[in-house]
């Protein structure tokens, strides 16, 4: 099975959500601003708690998941 990639929607739900910050995200996640930094830039791929973590900031009350904001291309 051949490698794929993985694509997410950080930078987008960030401005959407008040414009937060990486640091805020990194802060309310769990992580650090250059983890934050390393994963909208496409160079990071983030181990399942971390991705859960940082869905779940942007779910609060609204029901947004792991697929609303990660995105695997074969």
């Amino acid at each position: 099975m051949g490698e794929g990639v993985i694509k997410n929607q950080i930078r987008r739900l960030r401005f959407e959500h008040g414009e937060m910050t990486q640091q805020e995200l990194a802060e309310r996640a769990g992580c650090t601003r250059q983890t934050i930094g390393a994963l909208e830039q496409g160079g990071y791929v983030p181990s399942l708690a971390l991705a859960f973590r940082i869905a779940r900031v942007f779910g609060v009350g609204v029901g947004v998941g792991v697929e609303d904001v990660f995105e695997f291309e074969p």
